[in-house]
C-alpha cells in the first residue's frame, strides 16, 4: 500500500456519510464522526467504510438475531436497550462502523497500524444490543484474526470509560484472547462482566492516577500475555466534562495514554488497530480533538 501524496502508507476509515434518522435532541453524538474526518483529512486518506458481511457478524453473533434486526423485527425493549430507534439506516450504519474496523485490521497487518474513525462497539452481546452497540467489532476482529490464522494471540485493550461488557462475555471462553478494561467502577454498565483483567477506578480519576494504573498494572499484564495483535479502543469519554464519563482526564492525559499503549505495541512489534469508542463531552470540539488524537499519535510513532 503506497500513498506518496502523504509520504506514508497509512489511511483511516469513516462511516460519516452513512446517517440514520434520530429524534430531535437525541444524545447520540452524530457530529463527531464528520468532525474527526475533517480534522484528519489533510494528514492521511480517509476512506468510506465498507459494510461488514453478515457472515462475519455471525462469527460472534446469533444469525437468527441478526436476521431479526435486518428485518426490523425488534421490540420496544430491544430498542430501549440499544438506545437508538430501529431503521434500515441504523443497521447499515452499524455494519459500516464494524466494516471499517475489519478494513483497518488488514491495514494493521500490512503496515503496523490501521485506524477506524468509528467502532469500538463493545456493549454488543451474542444476541443483545446495548448502549448504541449492535455488532461487536472488537470481538468480530478477534474471531476473524484467530479463525483465519492472521494472529495467534489477540489482546483487546479497552480504554473507554465504560466496561466492555459485551466483548468480555463474547471472548471469555477464548484462551487466545485477552480482554483488558480500565473503566469507571460505578459507571455504566452497572452489571459488569468478567474481562481477563478488569481495572475499575473511582470517579474523578486524574491523568497521573490513570497513567499509573496503565503503566504498572495494564502493561505488565500485556507483557505476560504476549499478544501478536492489539485492538485498542481509545475512548474519549475519560475526559473531564464528558456527559457520561465521571473521570477527569485532560486532553494531554489522553494523548499520553495513547502514546503509552502505541509505544508498547511498537516496541513489541505488534500491529495495532485503533477504534474510537465513546466520547460525549459537553465541549464538542474537545471530543473531536480527543478522538483525532489517537490517529495523530499513531502517525507520529509509525510514520
Amino acid at each position: 500500500m503506497t500513498l506518496p501524496a502523504f509520504g506514508h502508507p497509512f489511511r483511516a476509515y469513516s462511516p460519516a456519510d452513512y446517517g440514520f434518522p434520530l429524534p430531535d435532541g437525541h444524545r447520540f453524538p452524530y457530529y463527531k464522526y464528520a468532525g474527526v474526518r475533517e480534522r484528519l483529512r489533510e494528514l492521511l486518506p480517509v476512506l468510506d467504510t465498507p459494510a461488514l458481511s453478515w457472515a462475519d457478524a455471525g462469527r460472534v453473533h446469533d444469525p437468527l438475531w441478526l436476521r431479526r434486526w435486518r428485518r426490523g423485527e425488534v421490540d420496544r425493549a430491544e430498542e430501549r436497550a440499544f438506545g437508538l430507534p430501529w431503521s434500515e439506516g441504523v443497521v447499515e450504519r452499524a455494519r459500516r462502523a464494524a466494516g471499517g474496523s475489519l478494513a483497518a485490521l488488514h491495514d494493521a497487518l500490512a503496515v503496523g497500524w490501521g485506524g477506524n474513525l468509528a467502532g469500538g462497539t463493545h456493549h454488543a452481546f451474542h444476541d443483545r444490543a446495548e448502549g448504541f452497540c449492535l455488532v461487536n467489532d472488537a470481538a468480530i476482529l478477534t474471531r476473524f484474526a484467530l479463525d483465519e490464522g492472521l494472529a495467534r494471540r489477540v489482546a483487546v485493550v479497552d480504554l473507554d470509560v465504560h466496561q466492555g461488557n459485551g466483548t468480555a462475555a463474547l471472548l471469555r471462553a477464548e484462551p487466545q484472547a485477552f480482554t483488558l478494561s480500565i473503566h469507571g467502577e460505578r459507571n455504566y454498565p452497572f452489571r459488569k462482566e468478567q474481562s481477563s483483567l478488569d481495572l475499575g477506578l473511582g470517579d474523578g480519576v486524574t491523568d497521573a492516577e490513570y497513567l499509573e494504573v496503565l503503566r504498572t498494572r495494564a502493561l505488565p499484564a500485556l507483557d505476560a500475555f504476549r499478544p501478536d495483535l492489539l485492538l485498542y479502543l481509545a475512548g474519549a469519554d475519560v475526559l473531564a466534562g464528558d456527559r457520561f464519563g465521571r473521570f477527569a482526564l485532560t486532553l494531554s492525559g489522553v494523548r499520553e495514554r495513547n502514546r503509552v499503549v502505541l509505544s508498547w505495541a511498537q516496541a513489541a512489534g505488534i500491529p495495532v488497530v485503533t477504534m474510537m469508542a465513546g466520547g460525549y463531552n459537553q465541549d464538542h470540539a474537545l471530543t473531536i480533538e480527543a478522538h483525532a488524537s489517537v490517529v495523530l499519535d499513531a502517525l507520529e510513532l509509525y510514520a
